[in-house]
C-alpha cells in the first residue's frame, strides 16, 4: 500500500543535494529526481548532476536516464515517474522526490494534461518562420489562434511559443484548451518541503556554482554540442549563452555573465512559482534537524 512521497524542493543552488543524500539515507530509501536537466546522461557539468560519489551512496532514479537526443517533456516524465513510484511503494513506506523543475514537480503532484502529438514538419516549418521573419511573428500568430495562452505565457520564450502553435495547429483548438489545471489523485501522500536561502546568500551561490562549471570545463562541453543546439534539451542556461559566444554574437565574458545573470532570474522565477503553493513547509537548508523532525512527526504512522 503506498505511503508517503517526501518532496524536497527549492531553487537552483539552494542545497537540495546534500540534504537529500541525508534524508534519503535517514529513512532508508531511493530518490527520484525531479531535475529536467539531469535527467540528460550527456550532460555532467552545465546540469549540476550529483557527484559519482553521492550518486553511489543512495539509488538515484531520473539521473542520466535519458538522452538528449530523444524528445522528452512533463508529461513523459509523469507517465515514467508514475510507474517508477509505483515499484518504490512496494518496498519502502517513504520515498524521496528532489528537484526545482517546476512542470515536473507539477507532473507528479497535481498532474500534466494530455497534449496531442506534433508533426515534426509543422516544428520545423514554424522554426524556420521564426529564423526568417523573427520572434514576432509567431507572437502575432500565437494572439490571434490562442489569445488566452498568449497572456499567460512568457513571450520571449521561442520554445514555449512554438510549442503553443504546433498542439493549436495540429488539434484546430487552443493550446490553451488542453490546460485544465484540474489535480489528479495520487495513491500516496505528498509531504512538500521548500529549501531556501537569504537573497544575497543565494544569488553568492549562484555566482560561485557557475564560476566552478566554467572552471571545470563547461566551455568544452558546450562546444562539443554546438552542432546540436537545435534540441529542446540544449536550450537551456548555461548552454545557450555559451552558444551566442560561438556564434560570435557576445564576448566570452558577457557569456559567463549572462549565465549568472539568467541563473539568478531563474531562481527567483522558481521562487515566485512555489510560494503559490501554500501546501509547502519552508526551511532553511541549514535546519536539517528541524526538517527531519518535520518530517517524523508527518509520515504516515507517526
Amino acid at each position: 500500500m503506498p505511503g508517503d512521497l517526501i518532496l524536497l524542493t527549492g531553487p537552483t543552488a539552494v542545497g537540495k543535494t546534500g540534504l537529500s543524500i541525508n534524508i534519503a539515507q535517514n529513512f532508508g530509501t531511493e530518490i527520484v529526481s525531479a531535475d529536467s536537466r539531469q535527467i540528460y546522461r550527456e550532460l555532467n557539468i552545465g546540469t549540476a548532476v550529483p557527484s559519482n560519489k553521492k550518486l553511489a551512496t543512495v539509488k538515484h532514479h531520473f539521473i542520466h536516464s535519458h538522452s538528449v537526443f530523444n524528445n522528452y517533456n512533463a508529461s513523459i516524465y509523469e507517465s515514467e515517474a508514475l510507474k517508477v513510484l509505483e515499484k518504490l511503494f512496494e518496498k519502502y513506506k517513504t520515498v524521496l522526490m528532489v528537484g526545482g523543475s517546476m512542470l515536473y514537480i507539477r507532473a507528479i503532484c497535481e498532474g500534466i494534461d494530455y497534449m496531442p502529438d506534433v508533426d515534426k514538419e509543422l516544428r520545423n516549418d514554424l522554426k524556420k518562420k521564426m529564423e526568417t521573419e523573427g520572434i514576432e511573428s509567431l507572437r502575432i500568430m500565437l494572439k490571434n489562434i490562442d489569445p488566452v495562452y498568449y497572456r499567460e505565457t512568457d513571450l520571449k520564450n521561442p520554445v514555449r511559443i512554438i510549442h503553443a502553435l504546433e498542439i493549436s495547429l495540429m488539434s484546430g483548438k487552443p493550446y490553451s484548451s488542453f490546460r485544465s489545471k484540474s489535480n489528479k489523485e495520487r495513491p500516496f501522500r505528498i509531504i512538500k518541503i521548500g529549501l531556501n536561502r537569504d537573497r544575497k546568500e543565494l544569488h553568492m551561490r549562484i555566482n560561485k556554482r557557475v564560476e566552478k562549471m566554467i572552471q571545470s570545463g563547461l566551455e568544452s562541453e558546450a562546444r562539443h554540442f554546438y552542432p546540436y543546439q537545435h534540441l529542446n534539451a540544449l536550450n537551456t542556461l548555461g548552454y545557450r549563452e555559451l552558444f551566442d559566444y560561438f556564434d560570435g554574437k557576445i564576448s566570452r565574458d558577457k557569456a559567463i555573465e549572462l549565465i549568472k545573470r539568467n541563473t539568478r532570474r531563474y531562481a527567483r522565477k522558481q521562487i515566485t512559482w512555489f510560494n503559490k503553493d501554500t501546501g509547502i513547509n519552508w526551511f532553511h537548508p541549514d535546519q536539517e534537524k528541524d526538517i527531519m523532525e518535520f518530517i517524523n512527526n508527518n509520515i504516515t504512522g507517526s
